[in-house]
């Protein structure tokens, strides 16, 4: 049963695969595609939002060395990911190459990972994206009903109507293709990247470097409550680590690196890149770099402007302006927060969709997801159904609720990323490597590392619900998919392998 469990599918057979012309999905995306998908996911809501709640409850000024190490963890992530997806130009991201490398059940977990990622993810933006909205609307005298606005705080039940809307409407774009996709997300990229850089060089004038001190708080910034503290840590190694000083910073990069949760979906469209041996890296290194460099000028900036103590958690950068006399910018800048987030909503559905039509082709999800639309070439299908669960999950569930089960879904599939990275260049040395991570097996190893360490960051509570998720995981594999997998058809004779390739 152990060997079932953790066979493997050759790389050839999944590139195969992808040639049937039902499974077939169009191939349009460039570099320049695939860097603008890379910014416009990971510029949004870490930005825009999360900025001024680990300034306020963790770190300060300090925020922008948190947003170096998340940057640091991503990096040695990235590596791992360009050799994969430019080695397997498959859909799925790393499920796709943990099946290559690690086995159909590890393979299964990531991408029940995944589903659950970017579904949340999803959900988390389009929140934070109607929060924005509504926030434009009270600016010109509109107010949305409390039972059809954003609950964070409130005190009725009620429905995100915007959010939900937003999610069908880019479910639809989605159907009808990826270069719709791609120039939507181009327009949308070029007006967020001109806010962002309006923040840095406008605010750069109105810094105070008294706002500045101290750079790295050394007692608690905020009320009793707020803390991010992670008992996991306390449990295995018998402290816990502070909510401030130098660790803070620490607790602060676990909750801002879902700012950069973005490269990795890049991997998710690899089958639709028209070489993605070459442009897979560029794409994934390209887009870490460029919002990398963003999110450090716009954390000085904004520290620099207004005490973090004082910073707003809702809005920090528009509220950052208001509170020096500059309310014309706070507009700009609520306008271009609204704006961009509808294209990380939209590149996350994307990537979720991906990692379900794959995980479905495989045989693992019923194959009726698996056929993409005759005209258009997406999986319709999965993007359909995705799209409504996802949009009825963002109308009823608060921002706060979301935001850490995500991170820990991302970071448990850079590990399982890092660790494939080391296993298949053992299996499969004479496969043909367009882009190689450096100094295997220490970066993948440094990767696992920071990785896990971010991860014990978090609050016990996500992990709690991290394993629920992963246990219902188990349950639907060992009822389904173990015994629809087109692999298992194959070894058992029931099933041809795709033309031209042997059986894995």
């Amino acid at each position: 049963m152990s060997s079932t469990l953790f066979r493997t599918k050759k790389v050839e057979q999944s590139i195969l695969d992808t040639e049937e012309p039902e499974h077939a999905l169009k191939k349009s995306l460039s570099a320049l595609d695939l860097t603008v998908f890379g910014v416009g996911v990971i510029i949004g809501t870490g930005i825009f939002v999360l900025t001024g709640t680990v300034a306020k409850n963790n770190a300060g000024p300090a925020t922008a060395l948190a947003f170096v190490a998340a940057g640091v963890a991503c990096a040695l992530a990235a590596l791992c990911y360009a050799e994969f997806a430019s080695t397997v130009p498959v859909a799925g991201s790393a499920y796709t190459f943990s099946y290559a490398s690690l086995g159909e059940l590890p393979a299964w977990i990531i991408g029940w990972d995944l589903v659950l990622e970017f579904a949340l993810g999803t959900a988390v933006v389009a929140v934070g994206w109607s929060g924005y909205i509504q926030s434009l609307m009270d600016n010109a005298g509109w107010s949305m009903p409390a039972a059809l606005g954003s609950r964070e705080g409130a005190d009725v039940f009620g429905f995100d109507i915007l959010a939900a809307a937003l999610v069908l409407v880019l479910t639809g774009i989605l159907v009808i293709g990826m270069k719709l996709s791609a120039r939507i997300t181009s327009v949308v990229v070029a007006i967020k990247v001109t806010v962002v850089l309006v923040v840095i060089v406008a605010g750069a004038f109105l810094i105070k470097g008294d706002n500045y001190d101290p750079f790295i708080p050394k007692e608690q910034p905020v009320e009793a409550g707020a803390s991010l503290d992670s008992p996991l840590i306390q449990l295995m190694f018998g402290w816990a680590p502070s909510n401030f000083g130098v660790m803070g910073i620490f607790t602060a990069a676990s909750v801002v690196f879902f700012a950069f949760i973005g490269f990795d979906v890049v991997a998710t469209a690899a089958e639709e890149t028209k070489n993605p041996q070459r442009d897979m890296p560029r794409g994934i290194l390209g887009s870490l770099v460029i919002c990398t460099t963003l999110y450090v000028l716009v954390s000085i900036v904004v520290t620099g402007m207004q005490h973090y103590s004082e910073l707003s958690v809702d809005a920090p950068l528009a509220d950052a302006f208001k509170a020096t006399g500059h309310p014309w910018y706070a507009g700009f800048i609520s306008f271009g927060a609204a704006v961009g987030l509808t294209t990380v909503c939209m590149i996350l559905l994307l990537g979720q969709t991906r990692v379900f039509f794959a995980m479905s082709r495989d045989g693992l999800l019923p194959r009726f997801f698996s056929h993409v639309h005759p005209r258009f070439k997406t999986p319709h299908r999965p993007t359909i159904l995705l799209g409504v669960i996802i949009a009825i999950l963002a109308g009823f569930t608060p921002l706060t609720e979301l935001a850490a089960l995500v991170n820990i879904g991302t970071l448990f599939a850079f590990v399982v990323v890092a660790i494939g990275v080391i296993i298949l260049r053992r299996s499969r040395p004479d496969l043909p490597r367009s882009f190689r991570t450096p100094w295997v097996p220490v970066i993948p190893i440094l990767s696992v590392c920071a990785s896990l360490w971010l991860m014990i960051n978090l609050p016990a509570e996500t992990w709690v619900r991290f394993g629920i998720w992963m246990a219902a995981g188990f349950l639907v594999y060992f009822l389904y998919g173990r015994t629809h997998s087109r692999l298992a058809l194959r070894e058992a004779g029931e099933e041809q392998p795709s033309a031209g390739g042997g059986t894995p």
